[in-house]
């Protein structure tokens, strides 16, 4: 409850006596599952809560709480959750390592096609972008691991809220120049903890080098849809720079101590059930 209120507090910001407009931007899956929390409380609030989505998703349904504006994709209900369930599948194929990582390299590569390719169509829906344009929206609300959200909220030079846990490559840390120690902060699969010897620092280093190549695979594409959309050249770091808010779904008993920004709010818990505790 208490990281409800803080939340609700954060985003009171979109409107002073009366109720906000809030424009969001989701990313499928469990990713919008905790949002739709929060979304649901600023509802509450009395926002007026307006989800732009995919016609074809996993997790994004219609609710009286939220105007839903759905828009067409080029790609059916079956492709979608077939390349999805693809990725458990595979875990339990055998095969040769190599093959393993290539069969996954292919499966990863199609599904952030579709993702970018349904961005484009939101982006690209004239209709739609033009309500957008009209709504007069106080703020955007959106998850950054897929940067289609930001790119709509700096079209409509609106406010952005970033709601999120962590974003591939480490970009946020780029985005607000949070520092990010390859000494102190370990990185993901090395089991470190804050406190590491000289090996354990050379490993750290060692697991960040494919960051590089998975940010380049990633986030080009986005770079070249968001500098033709805006009709300037634009980098997805330039896009993330603009929030003004980072919700950060993390906690330090979870993840590991780090440097955080002045604009970077823990709200670990959001997305936890909210049962009695029994003596």
């Amino acid at each position: 409850l208490q990281v409800m209120a803080t939340l609700v507090l954060l985003l009171s910001v979109l409107g002073l006596a009366a109720g906000g407009k809030v424009l969001v931007v989701p990313v499928d899956g469990s990713h919008w599952l905790s949002m739709r929390e929060v979304l649901d409380s600023l509802w509450q609030k009395g926002h007026e809560i307006v989800v732009v989505a995919p016609e074809i998703n996993l997790q994004i349904k219609p609710t009286k709480n939220f105007v839903m504006k759905m828009y067409p994709v080029p790609f059916t209900q079956e492709e979608l959750d077939g390349n999805l369930q693809g990725f458990s599948q595979e875990i339990f194929e055998d095969g040769s390592f190599l093959e393993r990582i290539v069969k996954r390299y292919e499966r990863l590569k199609n599904t952030f096609a579709m993702y970018l390719s349904s961005c484009a169509h939101l982006l690209y829906n004239k209709e739609l972008v033009r309500y957008l344009e009209e709504s007069k929206f106080d703020a955007v609300v959106t998850d950054p691991m897929l940067p289609c959200g930001p790119i709509l909220a700096e079209h409509l030079s609106v406010p952005s809220v970033f709601f999120l846990q962590q974003i591939p490559c480490g970009l946020e840390f780029g985005a607000t120049q949070c520092p990010n120690p390859l000494s102190y902060v370990p990185r993901m699969f090395t089991e470190h903890t804050d406190r590491m010897n000289f090996l354990q620092r050379v490993k750290n280093l060692i697991f960040d080098i494919p960051n590089y190549f998975l940010c380049d695979f990633l986030f080009q594409p986005y770079t070249k849809l968001a500098s033709e959309f805006l009709q300037r050249d634009v980098t997805v770091l330039d896009l993330l720079r603009q929030a003004s808010i980072w919700l950060m779904k993390l906690d330090f008993v979870l993840h590991y101590p780090r440097p955080l920004m002045p604009n970077m709010i823990m709200v670990s818990g959001v997305n936890c059930a909210h049962r009695k505790l029994t003596q």
